[in-house]
């Protein structure tokens, strides 16, 4: 798993047009990735669901979310969904792995998490798990970007939002 203040790999994705999409076209933004464990998991719907419900509050900081699954199944369920945020797969591989979130319990539950990268994509805030609902933590994820926004330090990886 990526660790904390360090520089986030410039990871390339396809959003569900087959549009590439490179984490460094987002530099000068704060990013808050979600990688669900399956677009059919209730718990990581739950979570998107948290994440709109949240929208205000994290209105300068750009959500991405990211499936397992292949890009038609990710636009079926953005679509039936009404996801607001941008559904992000892999490149021809596992998006989850890019990331250090691996299929545990014999390979076959895939883990879930959140990435929270500065505006100068440093790691901010991590957290991965096998079980879903461990995956996401609202008041983690709100506590970092909050940190992000009052720090002014100017140091590598301390970007304001």
């Amino acid at each position: 798993m990526l660790a904390i203040g360090s520089p986030a790999p410039d990871l390339e994705f396809q959003d569900t047009t087959g549009r590439p999409v490179r984490l460094s076209d987002h530099r000068g933004h704060p990013v808050l990735l979600y990688f669900l464990r399956s677009s059919t998991c209730p718990v990581c719907n739950r979570h998107v669901r948290d994440l709109a419900a949240n929208a205000a509050r994290l209105a300068d900081v750009r959500i991405l979310l990211v499936v397992p699954e292949d890009r038609s199944t990710a636009a079926a369920w953005r679509a039936r969904r009404d996801v607001g945020f941008p559904v992000l797969v892999g490149r021809g591989d596992h998006p989850h792995q890019r990331v250090g979130l691996g299929r545990r319990v014999f390979g076959s539950i895939q883990q879930s998490g959140t990435v929270l990268l500065d505006a100068a994509g440093a790691v901010r805030h991590v957290r991965a798990a096998t079980v879903p609902t461990g995956g996401y933590d609202r008041a983690a994820i709100l506590a970092a970007v909050d940190a992000l926004r009052t720090d002014t330090t100017g140091a590598p990886g301390n970007a304001v939002c």
